[in-house]
């Protein structure tokens, strides 16, 4: 979700949302948020890794076939790739 905020600011924004913060929190308190917001992702993602896993350990204590999931995950990235080099083409010209 953020990425796609992000997809959607411009630099004029962002410099304005730069400054906004600069003048809140002062730039000596700036690397110290930035620090506890990487740390706040991180143990985000490895609570949901963590979740992740859970759930597929009961699926398969229960007898329930998750290699659908592996499928689309293998479809999924095929068109990424297909996508990437047809944009990757337009990016260049």
């Amino acid at each position: 979700m953020l990425s796609t905020i992000i997809l959607f600011i411009s630099g004029g924004e962002i410099f304005f949302i730069m400054f906004i913060v600069v003048m809140v929190f002062g730039a000596d308190k700036i690397p110290g948020i930035a620090k506890g917001l990487g740390k706040g992702m991180r143990q985000l993602k490895d609570a949901t890794e963590d979740i992740k896993k859970e759930i597929q350990k009961s699926a398969e204590k229960q007898g329930i076939d998750t290699s659908f999931a592996d499928d689309i995950k293998n479809e999924i990235n095929k068109v990424k790739q297909n996508v990437d080099e047809v944009t990757g083409v337009v990016k260049r010209k």
